[in-house]
């Protein structure tokens, strides 16, 4: 994994932040400020794909993407006023702030199928963005409107294939 500017690994937590005027990703991008971890080693075109951590998200974090299943952008967790939604819309889990909560995030390439649970609890599920290779991300990354800061943290990061 390599880590990025405005990261911290202490005692199995990974933290990421961004403040809302800080530079984007490269000088020639309009995209917002970003701090995450592509999972290298794990990109994949077919099969069935599984990310698995622990997250939380610190009070007043709002506007921001902490997980994603990059590849034609199959899917996004954001965070908006304390609720976690895919993109910005349907809300996974209510009420996120200032606790730890289990996220799977389950890519079937071939069928072009994502499921999301939280807590063990299946909360979504719809089809992907297409896209031939597809890897994970987490951290943070600011979109329209974002807080100041944003936060988020992340623990017992696994990545899963099935056979």
């Amino acid at each position: 994994m390599k880590r990025h500017k405005q990261t911290n690994f202490n005692n199995g937590i990974h933290t990421f932040w961004v403040f809302a005027n800080d530079e984007p990703h490269t000088i020639t991008s309009d995209t917002k400020p970003r701090s995450e971890i592509r999972i290298r080693g794990y990109d994949y075109s077919s099969g069935v794909w599984q990310f698995e951590g622990e997250a939380y998200i610190p009070s007043g974090t709002d506007a921001t993407s902490v997980m994603q299943v990059f590849g034609a952008t199959t899917i996004m967790l954001r965070v908006y006023s304390a609720k976690l939604t895919v993109y910005r819309s349907p809300t996974v889990l209510e009420n996120v702030y200032n606790r730890w909560f289990k996220v799977n995030v389950i890519h079937d390439a071939g069928a072009s199928n994502v499921k999301v649970y939280i807590d063990g609890v299946q909360r979504y599920e719809g089809s992907g963005a297409g896209g031939n290779n597809h890897y994970f991300k987490f951290g943070v990354y600011a979109e329209d409107g974002a807080s100041h800061r944003v936060e988020s943290r992340w623990r017992q990061i696994r990545v899963l294939r099935k056979n």
